[in-house]
């Protein structure tokens, strides 16, 4: 589960409007759906710092060695990807997704995977990019619409921008849920409340 960013008790009414919300969604998450069959917690941004099981080390050596022999090998690429983004390494991930789409177009899951370990790096306007490219992708891609609500709300302190991409899922899937299972449709209706209680500046 990720946690929301915190801010000083001096930010603007849209800051402090975010730290509200995110005691209401504390540790909300991103939905990660992998090409793999595992799909695991969000890095967090530490690269390296959990123990990597000596099975997946020894999948991950073996990958680097195959797309050492072979760099156009993209399927290769994006497994590899998908072992550094289970391991909490997102800049080689990065590295890994971004050499798999140089050879191969993707599609919106790995496009998505992405954007989550851009995120992970703090880089939050690439996120944003790879998660569109996403839904430019596949227009009833749902993972990207709520992904990119949770950087626009969490690390962009951009509510409305959070709500219209929210309401976007929605139109897709009146039925979607946050990945704690809450509703979608009422947390959207809990920040307009909440917006719409914030002086006006």
């Amino acid at each position: 589960m990720t946690t929301p960013r915190t801010v000083s008790k001096s930010s603007s009414p849209i800051l402090l409007l975010v730290v509200f919300i995110a005691g209401f969604l504390a540790g909300v998450g991103f939905a990660v759906y992998k090409m793999g069959p595992a799909a695991t917690q969000p890095a967090t941004g530490q690269e390296g710092a959990q123990q990597i099981p000596e099975e997946t080390a020894q999948a991950i050596a073996q990958l680097e060695s195959q797309v050492t022999k072979d760099p156009k090998d993209y399927q290769s690429w994006i497994k590899l990807g998908h072992h550094y983004f289970d391991t909490d390494q997102p800049e080689k991930a990065i590295q890994a997704y971004t050499q798999s789409l140089t050879l191969h177009s993707g599609d919106a899951n790995l496009l998505t995977d992405l954007g989550v370990m851009y995120r992970n790096t703090g880089q939050k306007e690439k996120a944003i990019e790879s998660f569109d490219k996403a839904w430019a992708m596949d227009p009833k891609h749902e993972p990207s619409r709520l992904n990119k609500g949770i950087v626009l709300l969490f690390d962009m302190n951009d509510p409305e921008g959070a709500i219209a991409s929210w309401e976007e899922l929605l139109r897709l899937n009146p039925e979607a849920k946050m990945t704690d299972g809450s509703s979608v449709r009422e947390f959207v209706a809990h920040i307009k409340d909440e917006v719409a209680k914030q002086p006006k500046q």
